[in-house]
């Protein structure tokens, strides 16, 4: 899987609109050529949950979006990020989440 340099969110949604965990798991997938089965097993996951996640339908926890990060290569923040993100969103509540690194 190819990785390149990640500088955060912000970046991302002013190159391409509001992002969300599911438009980057796609995003992330199509850029690499995989089809569904090969990248859900790149992940760890089953094709029908790396389904519903790529479509929005299940949003993962926040254990489980780092996990996903380390197997993709990409700071675990950003996944991070996105999935509480779109939590706060499911449930209409307009705060935007922001993570600092650990200390």
């Amino acid at each position: 899987m190819s990785i390149k340099k990640w500088h955060g969110i912000s970046d991302l949604e002013n190159k391409y609109g509001k992002m969300t965990f599911a438009m980057f798991l796609l995003s992330f997938r199509e850029a690499d050529g995989f089809s569904q089965s090969e990248f859900a097993k790149q992940v760890g996951l089953s094709r029908a949950n790396l389904c519903d996640l790529e479509k929005g339908r299940k949003i993962p926890s926040p254990e489980r979006a780092a996990k996903i990060a380390k197997k993709l290569g990409v700071p675990e923040k950003v996944l991070i990020q996105l999935a509480l993100q779109d939590m706060l969103a499911e449930q209409r509540l307009a705060y935007q989440v922001e993570l600092k690194d650990a200390a």
